[in-house]
C-alpha cells in the first residue's frame, strides 16, 4: 500500500504545480450543467492525477471524469475518489483555500487519504486507519516523495474544552447548524475554512467539531474522512449514525458530523 499512497503523492502535488500555473493567469471560467464553476486548472489536474493513477490496479472515481454506471462500479471492491480541484469557488476568488483531493477507498471505506494545499504547499496525509494521519509544509515540491514523508509531523485531534470551536461560515449557518450549536449548550468559537481543508482543521485539533448539513459529494469528502479517522476523528452519517460510505450508487453523501 506504501507504493500507492507515494503514487498518489505525487500525482497530487504534480497536480497542483498545474493548478498553481493556471492561477497565475486571468484564467476563464465555465459552468457544469448543475451550475458549478469549472475551471482549465481543474481539467489539468485531473489528467495529470489520472495519468498517476491509472498506472495502478484501482479504477478511478473523479469530479471530472465520466461517471461509470453502478452496475459497473457496485463490482469494485477497491476505487480511487478523486477531486482534483476542491474548492473551485475558492480558487476563483483566489483566497487559496482550495485543495486536491485523492482517496484510496475498500469496500466503502476511505483506507487511504491525501490532501494537497497548492498555494501553500501544505500535504496532509493518511495510509490507513492504523497509521495515524501526518501533515508538511513543503519547501521544494521536487524532492522525492520518500524524503517528504520522513519529514512529515504527526496530526493530533483536540482535548475536549468547554469553548467548542465549531466548523462553519463566518457569514451564513443554515438552520440546521444553528440548531445544531444551540443544542451544545457550551460557548461557540466558529472558525472557517473553504474545501477539505474543514477535515483538517478537525484532524490538526485547529476545530472540535464540523457539521455539514447541507449537500456535498463523495470525492469531496473521501480524502478528509479517511484523514479524520486515522486520528480517531468520527465521521458520522447522521441519517444512518454510522460511518459514511463510498462508491455507493448514489454519490451524493447524507447530511454529516465530523467530531473528535
Amino acid at each position: 500500500m506504501n507504493k500507492y499512497l507515494q503514487t498518489a503523492i505525487k500525482a497530487a502535488i504534480e497536480g497542483g504545480k498545474a493548478i498553481m500555473e493556471v492561477y497565475a493567469t486571468d484564467f476563464d471560467v465555465e459552468l457544469k450543467g448543475d451550475d458549478s464553476p469549472l475551471t482549465i486548472a481543474d481539467k489539468k489536474c485531473n489528467a495529470i492525477i489520472n495519468t498517476y493513477l491509472e498506472k495502478t490496479p484501482f479504477p478511478i472515481i473523479s469530479e471530472e471524469n465520466k461517471q461509470i454506471d453502478y452496475s459497473e462500479r457496485k463490482e469494485w471492491s477497491s476505487c480511487w475518489i478523486v477531486d482534483p480541484l476542491d474548492g473551485t469557488k475558492e480558487f476563483i476568488k483566489r483566497n487559496g483555500e482550495f485543495t486536491v483531493n485523492i482517496a484510496l477507498v475498500q469496500e466503502g471505506t476511505p483506507v487511504m487519504g491525501i490532501i494537497y494545499v497548492p498555494v501553500s504547499k501544505t500535504l496532509y496525509y493518511t495510509l490507513g486507519m492504523d497509521e495515524g494521519s501526518y501533515r508538511l509544509e513543503l519547501t521544494d515540491e521536487n524532492i522525492p516523495v520518500e524524503e517528504i514523508m520522513a519529514q512529515a509531523t504527526p496530526m493530533k485531534p483536540a482535548a475536549s474544552s468547554l469553548r467548542v470551536r465549531v466548523v462553519g461560515s463566518r457569514s451564513h449557518l443554515n438552520d440546521a447548524t444553528k440548531a445544531y450549536i444551540e443544542d451544545l449548550g457550551k460557548e461557540v468559537e466558529i472558525v472557517s475554512k473553504g474545501s477539505s481543508l474543514k477535515f483538517c482543521l478537525v484532524a490538526e485539533g485547529n476545530a472540535h467539531v464540523y457539521p455539514r448539513f447541507a449537500p456535498t459529494m463523495e470525492w469531496d469528502t473521501a480524502a478528509g474522512d479517511a484523514i479524520c479517522r486515522a486520528v480517531g476523528v468520527k465521521v458520522i452519517d447522521q441519517e444512518t449514525q454510522q460511518p459514511l460510505r463510498y462508491n455507493k450508487e448514489n454519490l451524493l453523501n447524507p447530511y454529516f458530523l465530523v467530531t473528535s
